[in-house]
């Protein structure tokens, strides 16, 4: 079978800019604006989707909120400590699939 991966960072502020390291985007932000994360899912089956924060599991706040059954994550406030690796686990009937971006925020 075909495996096709696609992964949308949508940043709503000033993004400094988006690179792509091998398969990993790289998202350069600048602290005090809002981040957008969406993890695709496989639309014919239904999901189960986890977020982490450099490998370990994210936890939401008042300003970190997993958003529509996981497929977003938004952080608002974006401080120097949001930056990371992040990355979306997805798993359903056919398997899982793994998505990473690592975001970069700047003072």
């Amino acid at each position: 079978g075909e495996d096709s991966r696609s992964f949308h960072v949508t940043i709503q502020g000033t993004p400094l800019g988006i690179t792509s390291v091998g398969d990993t985007p790289s998202i350069t932000t600048v602290a005090g604006g809002q981040l957008l994360l969406e993890c695709p899912e496989d639309a014919r089956m239904p999901s189960h989707i986890e977020w982490h924060q450099e490998g370990s599991p994210l936890q939401e706040d008042a300003r970190r909120q997993v958003l529509a059954e996981g497929r977003f994550l938004q952080i608002l406030a974006v401080v120097p400590a949001d930056g990371g690796e992040y990355t979306c686990r997805a798993t359903s009937p056919l398997g899982a699939t793994s998505l990473r971006a690592r975001v970069e925020v700047h003072g």
